[in-house]
């Protein structure tokens, strides 16, 4: 049985920095306006990504049509040999190819000197319906270069679907005692300096800022990504489970020195610490804030066992969220609150392994999302229908990610053993 005070882990040291280092700012917001597209209700609308010709042309056409492909809201075409020879002419788009292969936008991106100019044609107005350049640095600055192409796919899917993507982000996991990081679509995994072991943690709202606890000493830091680390809580007992309030502003977790845990909150930038729960001796542990900030979600032992429950931010209106289990298999936890509010994410064991399930605030219904392996630690994505979550089902356990909708699942790290994934909110450049 995994302990019921670990959650997801997230950052340490300075070193972030210098693996984030175009990824810091404030989360973007959707730039331009909608195409309009004709296409089918009720589908996916089809989109060519269009193939670039000079250097680094077949990893540019690559990584944006895996993005918008691991978006789950775009059919991404592929072009066999003879169509991606075809598809274009001299005098632009070849339209009775593109409409013959059912697609609805054909998408160009070409380099500049100075970075990427993006071109979007509309199939059935046979006209170009967007066009804009973005810088991005050259080509050998990988990470950031990549990052700058995450950002073009993020814009083409709110441009095409009107929901922002999730390519530029990251998630940040746990790997044999130090922390690491990788893309959204797998790429670069990479160790976080060589921090002493780490607790659960998470971002700031902001993506510029993280939280996270240590086990030796046991304590509450927040760090700027670029910044020093600074204690905001710690001593003797247990200090664990950290998030930001959504406006960033403080830090709730759990802190417990004999029987029983409890949730507090601290300024982010130090100050009396303020008690929240009241758990009369039970563990009460993993806050999740709803996204304006008024309710939370948490697990609590208070029940003879671990259930997901809700309060509001000041401790009152405690509810049962999950409908109460009983038996030595009971055990619910690690819950997650959507980014859109609408549900929370959790752990529950079934026939002696841990699967994913969401619960619905609005009706209590409850949806399995996994069935194969033993799976746990939910984090949502920034989209509210992806997340995160350790599975052991191809033998070692690894990140992988779950369209909540479709239930279409795709493998993030490989390699030795990874645990304890934390979703980055949208990152700017």
């Amino acid at each position: 049985m995994r302990p019921l005070t670990l959650r997801r882990i997230a950052a340490t040291l300075a070193a972030a920095l210098f693996a984030l280092p175009a990824l810091s700012s404030a989360q973007d917001t959707t730039r331009g306006v909608r195409i309009g597209l004709t296409y089918d209700p009720g589908t996916k609308p089809g989109i060519v990504v269009l193939p670039v010709t000079g250097v680094g042309g077949d990893s540019i056409a690559a990584i944006v049509a895996r993005d918008l492909d691991y978006g789950d809201r775009i059919a991404v075409i592929t072009l066999d040999a003879t169509a991606a020879r075809n598809a274009t002419r001299a005098t632009g788009p070849n339209w009775p190819l593109l409409a013959q292969l059912g697609a609805a936008a054909a998408v160009q991106v070409t380099p500049t000197p100075r970075g990427f100019h993006l071109a979007v044609y509309d199939v059935a107005a046979k006209k170009t319906a967007l066009i804009r350049d973005y810088p991005a640095p050259v080509m050998s600055e990988t990470r950031v270069w990549r990052a700058a192409l995450h950002g073009i796919a993020d814009d083409l899917e709110a441009s095409i679907t009107g929901t922002r993507g999730i390519a530029r982000t990251r998630v940040l996991f746990e790997r044999a005692g130090r922390l690491w990081v990788v893309d959204s679509d797998g790429w670069g995994e990479t160790p976080i300096g060589s921090a002493p072991t780490a607790g659960s943690g998470s971002w700031r709202p902001d993506g510029r800022a993280i939280t996270y606890s240590t086990y030796v000493p046991s304590q509450i830091v927040v760090q700027e990504l670029g910044g020093r680390p600074r204690t905001i809580a710690g001593g003797s007992g247990v200090y664990i489970s950290p998030v930001f309030t959504p406006d960033g502003g403080s830090v709730m977790y759990a802190h417990g020195v004999d029987e029983g845990v409890d949730l507090y909150v601290a300024p982010a930038g130090g100050g009396g610490a303020r008690r929240v729960s009241v758990g009369r001796g039970s563990d009460n542990v993993s806050p999740s804030f709803s996204p304006d900030g008024r309710r939370i979600a948490f697990t609590s032992g208070r029940a003879g066992h671990p259930e997901i429950y809700t309060m509001d931010a000041d401790g009152t209106n405690v509810d049962l969220l999950t409908p109460l289990d009983v038996g030595e298999s009971a055990y619910r936890a690690s819950p997650d609150w959507s980014p859109d509010g609408r549900l929370v994410a959790f752990q529950s064991r079934i026939a002696g392994q841990f699967q994913l399930l969401t619960v619905s605030l609005r009706d209590r219904g409850l949806k399995q999302l996994t069935s194969d392996g033993s799976n746990d630690d939910p984090s949502w994505a920034p989209d509210a229908r992806h997340l995160v979550f350790v599975s052991n089902r191809g033998g070692t356990r690894q990140l992988w990610v779950i369209d909540a909708e479709s239930g279409r699942t795709r493998q993030l790290t490989r390699g030795p053993s990874a645990r304890l994934p934390a979703w980055s909110p949208r990152l700017g450049g």
